[in-house]
């Protein structure tokens, strides 16, 4: 396992791989501070691919003002040893300045889909989420890209960049990862104290009742926000934001459910830290 810090050498190293081995290249995009989240997409990799890259780095251009960014857990040593077991080929952990140099000034926006939910309530995240993964991209060039399913709305945003910019590569969506409660696994799950973990669990329990609901019939995209939204604030400790009923797809807001697949979302807050979580209904 080579880590490396040089987006040209990185670039170069890919190139060959593709070249002159033939190899295909699957690509596990992070911010670090893996968990088992993270684990699960690189071993999907390791089964689909001949070469696996993890790239770690927390992109500034993805946090907001007064957002978490100075505080987001960083630990390179702690990262490489979660991965030795991993058979992972490649870190690329490039510095700030290696993504966006001096002068650095073109941004990928993707309208409508960017401006929806986490969208709404955090202003530009999505520019910057489409901006570094284009970036990453276009240094890897990766046959594969695999996420999790808990950034269901960043999974929407990323395939539409790819389908309307003509990447090649394939992205490859893996379920969410839960700890025993339910709650997603998530590295802001760190911050929160044991009361407020457990507490959290309620986001699990009220996405499952609407899940629950649809199965027994509901199609009334009101009423599962409002199953949804009955039971969090059930909760004492959460604070919820948003609950979103849409098409998983396009993020239209819905009414009436039809044949469509269908994305439940939710943002909570529990003291500081902020969760969010989805759940697929008529999953295609």
């Amino acid at each position: 396992m080579e880590i490396i810090h040089r987006r040209q050498r990185m670039s170069s190293i890919s190139r060959k791989l593709r070249r002159e081995q033939d190899k295909t290249i699957g690509l596990v995009p992070t911010m670090g501070a893996l968990h088992e989240g993270h684990l699960s997409l690189i071993r999907e990799a390791r089964q689909m691919c001949d070469v696996v890259i993890v790239s770690i780095f927390v992109n500034p251009a993805q946090f907001g003002k007064n957002e978490d960014f100075d505080n987001y857990p960083r630990d390179l040593t702690s990262d490489t040893s979660r991965l030795t077991d991993y058979s992972v080929d490649y870190i690329f952990a490039p510095p700030v300045e290696e993504i966006y140099p001096d002068g650095f000034s073109t941004y990928i926006y993707v309208e409508n889909l960017s401006d929806l939910l986490e969208g709404a309530a955090r202003p530009g995240h999505f520019r910057g989420v489409a901006t570094v993964v284009s970036i990453l991209f276009n240094t890897i060039r990766p046959d594969f890209a695999f996420f999790g399913q808990k950034d269901g709305q960043q999974i929407a945003v990323i395939k539409r960049m790819v389908k309307d910019l003509a990447f090649e590569t394939e992205i490859v969506t893996m379920a969410t990862v839960r700890e025993e409660t339910g709650l997603a696994m998530s590295s802001r799950n760190a911050y929160l104290n044991p009361r407020e973990k457990q507490a959290a669990s309620v986001i699990y329990q009220a996405l499952r009742e609407a899940k629950l609901a649809y199965r027994d019939g509901v199609r009334d995209a009101d009423r599962l926000a409002s199953i949804v939204t009955d039971k969090i604030n059930s909760e004492p400790l959460a604070r919820l934001e948003y609950v979103g009923v849409t098409d998983a797809e396009t993020l239209t807001p819905l009414n009436r459910l039809n044949d469509e697949t269908v994305l439940v979302s939710v943002a909570v807050r529990f003291g500081q830290t902020r969760l969010i979580d989805n759940a697929t209904l008529n999953k295609k």
